[in-house]
């Protein structure tokens, strides 16, 4: 009965994971500035990340768990690094 209610809950928050990435997508490539298709970027990789730990959930294999991890450390630093272009210009000073 658990693993009913457990699989349901994973596959409807990846549909909806799956909507906020196609309306972040959209951000992106309709923004009207800059500034909203890096907002764009952000909250699309944050929807990735959270979709690879929904499918660890969903099938119990650590694999998805290590790509998560890495998506969100590499986005991370690529908010930061397109941030400080658009404040100064350039990234490495």
């Amino acid at each position: 009965m658990s693993a009913i209610i457990i699989f349901t809950a994973v596959a409807v928050a990846q549909l909806m994971l799956a909507a906020a990435m196609a309306i972040a997508s959209l951000r992106i490539f309709r923004g009207p500035r800059a500034q909203d298709r890096i907002l764009g970027l952000d909250t699309l990789y944050i929807n990735a990340m959270l979709m690879l730990v929904t499918f660890g959930i969903g099938t119990g294999r650590i694999v998805y768990f290590e790509a998560a991890l890495v998506i969100g450390m590499l986005g991370f630093v690529a908010t930061v690094a397109l941030a400080k272009f658009l404040m100064r210009g350039e990234v490495i000073e």
